[in-house]
C-alpha cells in the first residue's frame, strides 16, 4: 500500500525536465524573507513572481541555491529563478543553473533593482557594468564576462542625507506602490518579451518610463 501511494505521488509531481525548446533563464534578484519581501532592493524578486502568475506557475523546486520553476512559453524552455543566497552572492546559483540547463550566456536575462534610474522607468540592455549593484556584481565576477541581458527597474536615489542601505531595503512609498503593478506588469511583458521576439525588440517595446 505504501509502494502505491508513493507512485500515484511521483505521479502527480510535474516532470519539470521533460518540457523541451530552447532553454531561456530569467533570474530576479532580491533577498530571502519575509522581512525582505515588499523592500526596493527585491524588485527582482517581485517581477519573477509575476511572470510565475502570468505562466500559471510556482516556485516548487530548490536547486543549485535557487528556487526555480521550469515551464513552457512560445515554444522555449524557461527557467525562473529566484537566487536564496542573499544579493551580494547571487552568481553562486546563477552561474550552476546555466551550466546545468547548458543555457547559453545570449539567453540569460538578469531583472534587478536599479537606482541610477528614477522609480517607474524600465530599461532592458545587452551588457554593461554593475553600476554599483552588488548581485549583479556577483554574476559578473563569477561568469567572467558583462555580456549578457539585464532588465534594470528604477527605484530611484535615496531623499537627503538617507542610508542607501535603509533605503534599498525600505518598502516603496505609497506614491511609488500606486503605480507599482503596472510597472511590474511591463516588467514582465518585457521579460517574456526577450524570449519571444528577442531583445532588440523587446528594448524597443518597453524602455522607457511607465504610465500609471
Amino acid at each position: 500500500m505504501e509502494h502505491f501511494f508513493e507512485t500515484i505521488k511521483k505521479q502527480r509531481e510535474p516532470v519539470v525536465e521533460s518540457v523541451g525548446g530552447e532553454p531561456y533563464l530569467l533570474v530576479g534578484l532580491g533577498n530571502p524573507g519575509r522581512e525582505y519581501r515588499e523592500s526596493r532592493h527585491n524588485f527582482g524578486f517581485m517581477v519573477i513572481d509575476r511572470i510565475a502568475e502570468t505562466l500559471r506557475t510556482e516556485f516548487k523546486k530548490s536547486q543549485m541555491k535557487a528556487l526555480i520553476s521550469v515551464q513552457a512559453y512560445e515554444g522555449k524552455k524557461v527557467i525562473l529563478s529566484k537566487p536564496q543566497t542573499y544579493m551580494n552572492c547571487s552568481g553562486q546559483a546563477v552561474i550552476p543553473l546555466l551550466n546545468y540547463y547548458k543555457i547559453p550566456r545570449e539567453h540569460l536575462l538578469v531583472i534587478h533593482d536599479d537606482m541610477d534610474l528614477p522609480f517607474g522607468t524600465l530599461r532592458m540592455r545587452p551588457g554593461g557594468g554593475s553600476g554599483g549593484q552588488k548581485g549583479l556584481e556577483s554574476i559578473i565576477q563569477l561568469l567572467g564576462t558583462q555580456d549578457f541581458a539585464r532588465l534594470r527597474c528604477g527605484i530611484g536615489h535615496p531623499p537627503g542625507q538617507m542610508d542607501v542601505t535603509d533605503y534599498v531595503l525600505n518598502r516603496f512609498s505609497k506614491e511609488e506602490s500606486k503605480l507599482l503593478p503596472s510597472v511590474l506588469e511591463n516588467a514582465t511583458k518585457a521579460a517574456l518579451s526577450f524570449v519571444s521576439v528577442g531583445i532588440q525588440e523587446a528594448m524597443t517595446r518597453f524602455n522607457g518610463v511607465v504610465e500609471g
